[in-house]
């Protein structure tokens, strides 16, 4: 944009405003009345690039800056009123104009020409300089989206964290406390998920594979505390290690269908399955519902569909049925490698 309005500033000041200028009878007053006529048009110059400089800009800024701007348009104004009051000679009168009654009788040719010339460049300079000030304007409005995007992302991010440790740990607990020998095999797959949400934390984007390991190793290790009335389908289908994923995006779900899909002494599945076709991610999950209502239960939902629409706008497809006692969740997202 900056570019785009030099080049106008360019042809403005090199072929609008000369060409302007030749429409007049500049020649005979530039013979006669030299010193005027270049100071006439080093004013129309400087009233132009004082416009694109000062003037519009303090117009966008403070109340006091506006006052500034606004007082320059009226010292422009006055300035060529003065200018134009210059009485450069006077006309002798015209006896084919007796009976003829002439508009404006008191202004000349040239002051006409150049209160026209001086209306050009007020307008001109204000279309430019409005242009370049409303672009200004968005790209801030866009840059101040983006950082509070960014911003609620990284608070959404940060509050999966504590989230996840507190359900993982929860089953590390079970298992230290019944001695089971899953335990230390267990631990060891919890390291190494802290490992990669330590790494994770910094990136906004990570390889869909890690992200898929690091569910992998969490259906594992929340499996080990199921007894033989749940069983675990975890499908896992990733060939382009290209594409990129927002880390802990998809473990929302997955920790869902544990919290919400396990019976100690009824028959239950958990089915979870994730692949990519082209550049497009397949998500689901499918599990049982047993009513246990929890503080903040629909948090981690929310706030997956929250990050999902301030990430991939117009570019994901979320659909959550819980119609009848199963809940099925069906993702698609249009990645990009």
């Amino acid at each position: 944009m900056k570019n785009l309005a030099l080049y106008i500033d360019l042809a403005f000041c090199l072929v609008v405003l000369p060409l302007m200028v030749a429409l007049s009878p500049v020649e005979r007053w530039f013979h006669n009345f030299t010193a005027y006529m270049v100071f006439a048009g080093v004013w129309l110059y400087f009233v132009y690039f004082i416009n694109r400089v000062f003037t519009i800009p303090f117009l966008f800024g403070s109340n006091k800056k506006k006052i500034s701007g606004i007082a320059m348009i009226l010292i422009s104004v006055a300035v060529t009123l003065a200018l134009s009051g210059v009485e450069l000679y006077i006309p002798k009168p015209n006896i084919h104009d007796q009976g003829i009654v002439r508009r404006l009788p008191n202004i000349l040719q040239y002051q006409q020409a150049l209160w026209s010339l001086f209306m050009i460049v007020e307008a001109f300079s204000f279309a430019v300089g409005l242009l370049v000030q409303t672009n200004i304007q968005k790209a801030r409005l866009r840059a101040a989206e983006a950082e509070r995007d960014k911003a609620e992302i990284e608070l959404y991010k940060a509050q999966i964290k504590p989230h996840f440790m507190f359900n993982t740990l929860n089953s590390l607990y079970g298992l230290f406390l019944t001695q089971d020998n899953n335990a230390l095999p267990s631990l060891e797959k919890f390291i190494s998920m802290m490992r990669y949400i330590h790494t994770s934390s910094n990136r906004d984007l990570v390889p869909i594979s890690e992200e898929a390991e690091y569910i992998r190793e969490y259906v594992e290790v929340q499996s080990l505390r199921l007894n033989e009335m749940t069983s675990v389908n975890l499908n896992i289908d990733i060939r382009n290690d290209s594409l990129l994923i927002p880390p802990m995006l998809l473990v929302t779900f997955v920790e869902n269908c544990f919290k919400h899909g396990v019976s100690p002494v009824q028959k239950s599945s958990i089915d979870i399955r994730l692949s990519e076709d082209g550049h497009t991610l397949l998500f689901s999950t499918s599990n049982r519902i047993f009513p246990v209502k929890r503080i903040g239960e629909h948090m981690g939902i929310d706030n997956c569909r929250k990050r999902l629409e301030l990430i991939y706008p117009g570019r994901y497809e979320l659909i959550i049925n819980s119609a009848s006692d199963i809940y099925n969740v069906s993702l698609k997202i249009r990645l990009k490698s």
